[in-house]
């Protein structure tokens, strides 16, 4: 099986055991979305300039979503905002990379239909157990979080994309809760790439958490009124 990206991990940890979206859309979605610019950012294809995203090197990385998000990014004729990109490249993303995961046999996907109307699809575990690259990813997550040490960087992003789309409660819960609320802001900070790189990362990280807050906002008002 070839490496998991971080939207691969995201999309893992976002779901349940059931096969069910843990998080609700659109959260889970910008999510992704964010996934694919922090990997363009540790691999060094993107950086942050004024506020906008920017492609330093077009070089394709070798992974279908990665390349084409990259792609659009570079051919684009407007530099635009990370959140800009984050509602660009959101759509249809879900389906992508969860499939992906089907076609490597992590997952597998049930569809039937609620109520014998409305149609449903989950993905859970092709096996019936917790997929162990998702277990790999949670311990990961969880051991940098309870130690001292440094962190790597494709870690610390993954972290920071379950604080911006609200997982971080659920993966860290068994932690004392001022040592995580530290240690978060230990890992955000620390010194484990690029000054640009970071700031890009930053960056994208504080978008994902506005594309959701405003969603869940928007979707609040909706029900109320």
């Amino acid at each position: 099986m070839a490496p998991l990206t971080l939207a691969h991990e995201l999309a893992l940890l976002g779901y349940d055991d059931a096969g069910d979206n843990r998080l609700g859309r659109p959260t889970l979605d910008y999510g992704l979305a964010g996934a694919l610019l922090l990997e363009l950012a540790l691999a060094g294809r993107v950086e942050i300039v004024d506020g906008r995203m920017v492609v330093t090197d077009p070089t394709p990385v070798g992974q279908r979503q990665l390349d084409d998000a990259l792609t659009r990014i570079a051919a684009d004729e407007k530099r635009r905002k990370p959140t800009d990109w984050i509602g660009r490249l959101a759509k249809d993303l879900p389906e992508q990379v969860l499939d992906g995961l089907v076609t490597a046999g992590v997952l597998r996907r049930d569809s039937d239909k609620v109520l014998w109307v409305f149609p449903r699809t989950r993905y859970p575990s092709s096996t019936g157990a917790e997929p162990a690259v998702e277990t790999q990813a949670r311990q990961r997550m969880v051991a940098a979080v309870a130690g001292e040490g440094p962190v790597d960087g494709r870690t610390a992003a993954l972290i920071g994309l379950a604080q911006a789309v609200g997982l971080d409660r659920k993966l860290f819960a068994e932690l004392p809760k001022e040592h995580v609320k530290r240690r978060l802001t230990e890992i955000a900070a620390g010194d484990w790439a690029s000054a640009a790189t970071r700031k890009a990362i930053e960056e994208t990280q504080a978008a994902v958490l506005i594309a959701t807050t405003t969603a869940t906002t928007a979707a609040i008002i909706t029900t109320t009124s």
